[in-house]
């Protein structure tokens, strides 16, 4: 043959396959997205127009010492009302067509192309997901989740959130603690993260922040803070040192999330903080869709849900961290 397309190795072989499954070379471990669609903060409801949640947010001014036949105050207090919260609408899709599918059957299967499709839009979506919940709220002409820059805010007493403004209600504030360094890197992060603890606590019952989640660099900032205690069972782990990608603060779990702000840490309560969706509509796959002039399949995943905070003061951020 004059002009070889290939040359006689080539024709010879086939190709050495290493692994028959996509190698992940973009997704991280989304440690928020991960934490609150899961357990308490995961709720799903069946419908409505918004989102809300009954809140008692002032005290009845009636209450009173008093004495023999002084006049007892019949006032009525408004003390309930709500917050409320739109739903926020993500779609994402794929197509395969016949060609794909044909090309991708039988001997000249590497992986299932159909399936292999269907994850990675999933893990795209679950990206997505990430970023905006960690994000104000504002991308995208407000059509995203409200995210920690609204609901756990850097700037609390401004904004109005969930309907209330910030301004004028107390209420509805998150904490907030500021833990810029005075001398070295760091030297005020342990003490900002007791004081937003705290502020975040409700007494000393069991409502404590759960979780905490913050940037790689303030994770090992605070992880260099520890002090050594190290026991070597093994000389394994002697040499190879140890993994440790969750550390705990008084019980919180705390990690670093690659999507979440520079120099800030949120410490967080999924009684306090929940990921809403539309029972039946998370990550829910729609019926395969075939135009009648193209012939491929094009199948569409969409998702109905929003951020939520039942609790503003339960819920804390530590900002401006060097």
């Amino acid at each position: 043959m004059a002009n070889p397309n290939a040359g006689q190795r080539v024709a010879a072989n086939w190709e050495l396959v290493v692994k028959t499954k996509p190698e992940d070379q973009i997704h991280d471990d989304y440690w928020l997205l991960n934490q609150l669609s899961q357990g308490e903060g995961f709720v799903g409801k069946s419908g409505g127009d918004y989102i809300v949640c009954p809140i008692e947010y002032t005290l009845n001014g009636t209450v009173a010492s008093y004495s023999d036949l002084d006049v007892i105050s019949t006032t009525r207090y408004d003390v309930f009302d709500r917050y409320e919260a739109q739903w926020k609408e993500y779609a994402g899709s794929y197509a395969i067509s016949d060609l794909e599918s044909d090309r991708n059957s039988g001997e000249g299967q590497v992986f299932d192309l159909r399936a292999a499709k269907l994850e990675s839009l999933k893990n795209s979506i679950r990206s997505t997901f990430n970023a905006d919940l960690f994000g104000a709220g504002t991308a995208n002409s407000s059509k995203v989740f409200t995210g920690l820059q609204a609901l756990v805010s850097a700037t609390p007493t401004s904004g109005t959130v969930q309907g209330v403004d910030r301004s004028s209600y107390s209420f509805a504030r998150n904490q907030q603690v500021t833990g810029t360094l005075t001398t070295s890197a760091f030297d005020n992060l342990r003490a900002s993260m007791r004081s937003a603890y705290n502020q975040a606590s409700n007494g000393i019952s069991s409502d404590h922040p759960s979780f905490g989640v913050t940037t790689r660099t303030v994770f090992e900032g605070f992880e260099g803070l520890l002090l050594a205690n190290e026991r070597f069972s093994s000389k394994e782990s002697g040499d190879g040192g140890f993994k440790n990608e969750v550390l705990k603060y008084k019980g919180m779990q705390l990690s670093f999330d690659n999507d979440c702000g520079s120099g800030l840490m949120y410490l967080l309560n999924p009684k306090f903080l929940k990921l809403v969706y539309k029972t039946g509509a998370w990550m829910k796959a729609q019926p395969v869709q075939r135009p009648v002039n193209q012939t491929a399949d094009f199948v569409l995943i969409r998702t109905m849900a929003n951020l939520f905070t039942t609790n503003p003061r339960r819920l804390a951020v530590i900002s401006a961290i060097t």
